[in-house]
């Protein structure tokens, strides 16, 4: 596990609201479907996760997720590297989420290497797993189920006519201004232009009493 001393001011609050975020009880439960998936039993095995970091500890190395990528798209991963090197350890992550967003995955789904190879948002780990459970089930995966379903996109086609019967109704909504008019009227804060000739009448009109 990577250490990097204590968190303080912001850093420590986020990582304060990260750890509440996380949930050993669904981590339990992405880990035994793991298990179910490739086959074996994990070190601590799943129901006797106690924390975060045992969570994070399994699969750390990335190759546990490289095998569980692997044995629902077979492939996915072509060689999971081994070495104890960090930077082979990261290399696995990288390669699983690659094989994720290759699968199916959205961006939205996936997490940074960092999150777990540094325990910084373990949570996020155990949501894409859900998410990667969840898109099995759509594909039509014979394997152990995750999560819930994955909704179908539901795209909607129209055709000419009834996009431009739609613009019609936009058009009538804005209102017409066929009959208005503003001849005659004194724009407001304008000057009334007075002719002589409007002078010569009211001189002529007689006085009213």
């Amino acid at each position: 596990m990577a250490f990097h001393g204590p968190s303080y001011g912001l850093s420590r609050e986020l990582h304060i609201k990260s750890q509440s975020k996380f949930s050993v009880e669904r981590a339990r439960e992405c880990m035994m479907w793991v298990e179910e998936v490739i086959n074996r039993k994990l070190e601590p095995e799943a129901q006797n996760i106690q924390d975060q970091f045992e969570f994070s500890n399994i699969l750390k190395n990335g190759s546990v997720l490289c095998e569980l990528i692997n044995c629902i798209e077979p492939g996915s991963v072509k060689k999971i590297n081994t070495m104890n090197a960090p930077f082979k350890q990261r290399e696995n992550i990288e390669m699983y989420l690659k094989a994720c967003v290759n699968y199916g995955l959205k961006e939205q789904d996936l997490f940074q290497v960092n999150d777990l190879y540094e325990n910084k948002n373990l949570y996020m780990i155990v949501d894409n797993l859900y998410s990667l459970g969840g898109i099995t089930q759509k594909k039509g995966w014979n394997g152990p189920i995750l999560g819930v379903k994955v909704a179908s996109e539901n795209k909607r086609n129209f055709d000419q006519e009834v996009l431009k019967a739609g613009q019609s109704v936009i058009g009538l909504q804005y209102g017409s201004n066929k009959g208005a008019s503003q001849a005659g009227m004194t724009p407001y804060g304008a000057s009334r232009q007075i002719r002589p000739e409007d002078m010569e009448k009211r001189v002529d009109e007689p006085a009213r009493t």
